[in-house]
């Protein structure tokens, strides 16, 4: 067999088709991962619908999905980690361009690579990766569950701990409650925040968002809403306010309940303009507005090592699976939001 089923976009005419391309072979530094379980993202329905563009295309086709997990099957040349095949690994969800002058891969790198945008991802029977973008990880921790751990958890995680930085007995809000939201109520829990007020329009979401770890959930619609945050942080404010939707409405909201010195994390993205509409009060405050994207190649293998010691069960996070032939189907079940997924996972 030469061929395989891969989930194409076509930068061009803007059309997705799951397709039977060429199996590639790994070059230099790379090696071939058969694909054992891809997550279903947001940013993944934005690409297909062009409210997100690459911007480091590096073809006119794009095979997508950026939540991999898999087995080495085949060993490039020139490798330098003593990989074998069978290993489970998942896959980061970018790459840096390995191109500019001073290229360090654990410093912030202006030209980060998005795995299923700019270069070929994981909606695949197989997949390339460069070594270096591997994650080992242990017999213990099914494929599903590792291949949402490089965006789906690892974009909180990071937004949580690295960009925030928050600490025990802080609070913490989180509005839009969907894949990314939910584990960062999770998150947020896991490292002693306290309240943690999870704010969303849907009544199923807010119930997740409890069953999850959040101390209180609201409906942001409520005209007593932000009455409501100020009675469950005693008056102080929230000192962080976690934008999960990407809606420029909720950055607004939640910069206005923002306690002294409290920063507006923007984990959701949105190609529409940043507006704060709040005036003197935000100064007076001295509050702060955080930009985060994606995770860091340490917060994946640390949630590696997390849910392998048991510290976060993934297993609520996986909504459903679904055959790689009817990925169309999954992305109109994220898009719609047909059964409130958290995660739906396609399956080769």
């Amino acid at each position: 067999m030469d061929t395989m089923l891969a989930g194409r976009f076509h930068l061009d005419s803007k059309k997705f088709a799951v397709e039977e391309v060429p199996i590639p072979a790994p070059g230099p530094g790379e090696v071939l991962i058969e694909v054992k379980a891809a997550g279903v993202c947001l940013s993944d329905v934005h690409l297909l619908d062009g409210s997100l563009v690459p911007l480091f295309a590096t073809s006119d086709t794009v095979t997508v999905g950026h939540e991999v997990a898999g087995v080495v099957h085949t060993l490039g040349p020139d490798l330098k980690r003593g990989l074998t095949i069978g290993t489970g690994v998942t896959l980061e969800a970018g790459k840096t361009c390995g191109r500019c002058a001073g290229c360090v891969r654990r410093r912030p790198c202006t030209q980060m690579l998005t795995a299923g945008i700019d270069y070929d991802g994981g909606w695949a029977e197989y997949v390339i990766a460069r070594e270096d973008t591997l994650i080992p990880i242990p017999d213990s921790l099914p494929f599903d569950q590792a291949a949402i751990i490089p965006d789906a958890v690892s974009t909180p995680y990071a937004a949580v701990v690295t960009t925030a930085g928050v600490r025990p007995a802080q609070s913490v809000g989180v509005w839009g409650v969907g894949g990314v939201g939910a584990h960062n109520v999770r998150l947020a829990r896991m490292v002693g925040a306290a309240p943690i007020i999870a704010v969303d329009p849907l009544p199923s979401a807010r119930e997740r968002a409890l069953a999850f770890g959040a101390d209180h959930a609201l409906d942001p619609a409520d005209p007593d809403f932000a009455d409501q945050v100020r009675a469950a942080t005693d008056g102080r404010g929230l000192d962080f306010a976690f934008d999960c939707a990407g809606v420029p409405a909720v950055r607004g909201q939640a910069a206005s309940v923002l306690g002294l010195g409290g920063s507006l994390i923007l984990v959701g993205i949105t190609p529409r303009p940043l507006t704060i509409t709040e005036g003197l009060t935000f100064n007076y405050l001295q509050k702060q507005v955080r930009g985060h994207y994606g995770g860091t190649p340490e917060s994946v293998s640390e949630l590696v090592r997390l849910t392998a010691a048991g510290r976060l069960d993934l297993a609520p996070s996986i909504t459903d699976h679904i055959p790689l032939i009817d990925a169309a189907d999954a992305v109109s079940r994220l898009e719609n939001k047909i059964g409130d997924p958290i995660r739906l996972i396609l399956v080769p």
